[in-house]
């Protein structure tokens, strides 16, 4: 018994001593442990670098494959070498033109995944290379216009078509008459016609061609051109305009006797940019179109009826009533002047020393000359009115002498010596007048005329729109 107590206490002293022991090496063990989970999470935490660094690298291989393949199927870009390294690629290599390595790089930017392009590409400088790429592009350049080539002749074909469309339309003068009466209109209606025919016919064309962008440029451009040019030459536009307008407007006709802003002479002819006049002196004048449209225009000829009229004066003591039918009487008798309208006269004005009595006639100027039936007009007046005692005084003035001049007359009374009345002339007998018309100006403009030239007006009478 006491010797199982004794063990049993040797045993319980032995767990004691040992515990220390058991103790650090469970302490070790749970260390150990701990340190073991401790190395699984920081290979689980390595784990997901190493796996980016792979999806890295199988991305960048992705990307080189992707942009080969791609500048493989470009002939300009065949020469293109692409790395890439995290995103970033580079291409290096040759290319033919600078445009072409601005499309590598616009491509390789394109590509997903990538981040960063840098382009060291560099102009191919091999002759070889370089012509033989020029050879194939004109050889595919060559087919291209081959199989173009039916296309193009059928758009040319078209516009022909209506350029011919437009030139015999423009040619039945019958329809033209009908619109109008005017030579210069007509020929402008025919014109249009025309033009508006060769622009359908180019509009088909080109919508045939694929090629109706080129519209609108061109239209774009001519806007910009006749912008351009209106306003550097507005002075000849203006002309011009004035010119049409004056042609539709016929306010004269050639031989016309017109006074343009004090400007008289007889039409020659209206041109694009200029009226031409004769002047009675037989000089040629140029009146720009655009004053002539703004213009005052005194037409003398358009109607053929023409009225003159003079002034005589008679002495205050004189009979007017008298002295006007005398001077009427004259005129009804004269040849040249008409009987409807007939002949009139009136007192105009009461002078210092006489009244003055203004005659009026009318002559018919495509039978008679005016300038020469009112000169006949007031000889023949003046003639009559002479032989019947009709006093016409010419004007009096008081002259006062003072100092020396009244002392040589005899005093500041005295009274100069009185001039006895001059002789009469002797009268010549009368005469035949020519009063026909002077046509002499009208024969150089009808030799002008003859000449080639460009004239707006019409030969034929009208009436002024």
């Amino acid at each position: 018994m006491r010797r199982g107590a004794a063990l049993l206490a040797a045993a319980l002293l032995a767990a004691a001593w040992a515990a220390p022991a058991l103790a650090q090496d469970l302490s070790t063990v749970v260390e150990a442990a701990a340190g073991a989970g401790g190395s699984d999470t920081t290979a689980a935490e390595a784990a997901p670098s190493e796996l980016d660094t792979a999806a890295d690298a199988t991305t960048d291989r992705d990307i080189e494959r992707v942009l080969e393949r791609r500048f493989r199927q470009i002939e300009e870009l065949e020469q293109v070498e692409v790395s890439s390294s995290a995103g970033v690629v580079r291409l290096e290599g040759t290319v033919l033109s600078a445009e072409a390595a601005a499309e590598a790089e616009e491509m390789a930017q394109r590509t997903d995944g990538v981040a960063v392009v840098e382009n060291d590409l560099e102009l191919e400088r091999s002759v070889q290379r370089r012509v033989g790429v020029a050879l194939d592009s004109a050889k595919d350049r060559l087919w291209e216009l081959v199989t173009f080539l039916p296309l193009l002749v059928l758009a040319i074909a078209i516009l022909g078509l209506a350029i011919a469309a437009g030139r015999w339309l423009a040619g039945r003068d019958a329809l033209f008459e009908r619109l109008s009466d005017s030579t210069f209109v007509r020929n402008l209606l025919k014109q249009l016609v025309r033009a508006v025919a060769a622009i359908v016919g180019a509009l088909i064309a080109l919508d045939l061609l694929g090629a109706t962008a080129l519209v609108g440029a061109l239209l774009g451009t001519a806007g910009i051109v006749g912008l351009a040019i209106g306003f550097a030459f507005q002075d000849l536009v203006e002309n011009y305009i004035a010119s049409v307008l004056l042609s539709l407007r016929q306010p004269f006709e050639p031989s016309d006797l017109v006074d343009i802003d004090g400007r008289m002479g007889k039409v020659v002819r209206l041109t694009s940019r200029a009226t031409v006049l004769m002047t009675l002196d037989g000089n040629h004048l140029r009146i720009p179109n655009a004053q002539v449209f703004k213009a005052v225009i005194l037409n003398y000829s358009r109607n053929p009826l023409r009225r003159f009229d003079f002034g005589v004066g008679v002495g205050v003591d004189v009979d007017l009533i008298e002295a006007q039918e005398l001077g009427l009487d004259v005129l009804r008798s004269m040849e040249g002047v008409l009987d409807d309208p007939e002949a009139w006269s009136q007192v105009q004005e009461l002078g210092d020393s006489n009244v003055l009595v203004r005659f009026y006639g009318w002559v018919d100027q495509r039978r008679h000359d005016f300038t020469k039936v009112q000169s006949s007009a007031i000889r023949r007046v003046k003639v009559a009115l002479e032989d019947a005692g009709i006093d016409m005084p010419e004007p009096i003035y008081r002259v006062n002498l003072l100092g020396a001049g009244a002392a040589a007359l005899g005093g500041s009374g005295a009274s100069p010596p009185a001039l006895s009345p001059p002789e009469a002339p002797a009268r010549r007998p009368p005469i035949e007048e020519d009063l026909s018309i002077d046509d002499a100006i009208d024969r150089q403009i009808d030799a002008e005329r003859a000449r080639d030239g460009e004239d707006l007006l019409d030969d034929a009478p009208h009436s002024e729109i």
